[in-house]
């Protein structure tokens, strides 16, 4: 085992992933970031995800809070022994997380029923596009396909006609978060059926959890509203179409502030502030319905008032008047911002990778009473193994010999 020993609430569950790219890695690191013991299991040529994005000495920046607190451990799946090294780790863990196709793992004799025989209790969560059924169920998906079959995609752009270029895509990777994290509490939740004190009964449970499930899950009234009425939400660029005033506004600097003045209160405040009373009663603007239908000249209004000053004028003006807004942070901003880093937010991690500290998104959720902590950054490929393969009862001779056998 690590020398750093584990904290938080999951301390002492332990996990195996056969995951690569997002989607599993991520459940994953959350239920690390939490204490658990995850077992990283990937490829000798490591996960692809450590190549993504700028890198340096050939190692991304992004893996080292990607892969952290987790142990890596190199395994060939396709070679034949494998199936038998993965079988002895699933029998000393609680739960598998893996996001290969549908039927992948079946297919190197690592299914449901051959993980069961192993062990009786585990929690296996599957992870992939579109379900372990359906008609598309065989097709090939990344987040990105989530993120457009279910609805993301279509609403995250500019309005209708203002503009010739494709719907903007979300700088990240969202619909492989977005299950992973759909992952981590089913998870939670079949353990907590599984042994909780009073009623636990015991008994495994599969978890199927797709991208594209997990995208629609989170369109608030996209579909109710299609349902009931017929309609189609459309994009609406910075706005949104249930609330105003809440967008981006212009300033003088050229930077934005984004203010969300959308109670009645807060829209007295802003008017008040903007030096334009009479607008709180003004019949165009006077709820929130009519705010809604005349958020153009709205949003006119307040980008004059806003473009009178930088943005961080602005912002603090908002503040004084206890309107919710804020500047648009860049990672710059991110990094240097008070909140985060008095919450532990951004932390500096040393990772010996880079030869100097990296900055790391802190643990969430912050569980109070028993919080969970970045252990060590994501680790070198098959950091682990032997340490690992010898809690199965694989001495350093055996483990050698499978090295040589093209096994780990």
């Amino acid at each position: 085992m690590t020398d750093r020993p584990s904290q938080g609430p999951l301390a002492g569950l332990r996990v195996i992933e056969l995951g690569h790219f997002v989607a599993a890695p991520f459940c994953t690191r959350l239920l690390a970031d939490l204490g658990a013991d995850v077992i990283k299991v990937e490829p000798p040529g490591g996960d692809p995800v450590r190549q993504w994005g700028q890198q340096v000495n050939g190692v991304a920046p992004w893996w080292s809070m990607h892969a952290r607190n987790k142990r890596s451990v190199t395994l060939n799946l396709k070679h034949p022994r494998a199936r038998s090294i993965v079988l002895d780790l699933v029998r000393t863990a609680d739960v598998l997380v893996e996001n290969f196709r549908p039927g992948q793992l079946a297919k190197m004799g690592l299914g449901d029923v051959a993980l069961r025989e192993a062990n009786p209790g585990l929690v296996v969560a599957h992870i992939s596009g579109f379900g372990l059924d359906g008609p598309y169920r065989d097709r090939a998906a990344f987040g990105v396909i989530g993120e457009a079959i279910g609805g993301l995609r279509y609403l995250c752009n500019h309005p209708a006609g203002t503009t010739d270029l494709p719907p903007v895509r979300i700088g990240i990777s969202i619909g492989d978060s977005l299950a992973g994290l759909y992952a981590a509490f089913g998870i939670m939740a079949a353990l907590w059926r599984r042994d909780a004190v009073k009623g636990g009964d015991g008994k495994p449970r599969t978890l199927d959890v797709a991208l594209t499930d997990s995208v629609l899950s989170m369109m608030e009234g996209m579909l109710p509203e299609y349902g009931v009425q017929g309609t189609v939400r459309e994009p609406v660029g910075s706005r949104i179409p249930t609330a105003a005033p809440t967008s981006a506004y212009p300033c003088s600097d050229g930077k934005w502030i984004i203010a969300a003045a959308n109670s009645q209160p807060l829209w007295a405040k802003l008017a008040a502030l903007m030096g334009r009373p009479e607008l709180a009663t003004d019949p165009r603007f006077v709820d929130n319905p009519s705010r809604v239908a005349n958020v153009g000249e709205l949003d006119r209004l307040i980008g004059e008032w806003t473009r009178t000053m930088t943005a961080a004028e602005a912002d603090r003006k908002l503040e004084q008047a206890d309107i919710p807004s804020t500047l648009i942070y860049s990672a710059a901003e991110v990094a240097a911002d008070p909140q985060f880093r008095g919450r532990g937010m951004v932390q500096e991690v040393d990772d010996p990778a880079f030869g100097r500290p990296v900055l790391h998104a802190g643990v969430v959720p912050l569980v109070m009473d028993d919080p969970g902590a970045i252990r060590w950054p994501g680790a070198a490929i098959g950091a682990h193994t032997a340490e690992v393969l010898g809690e199965i009862g694989l001495d350093e001779d055996a483990v050698t010999t499978l090295r040589v056998e093209g096994v780990l």
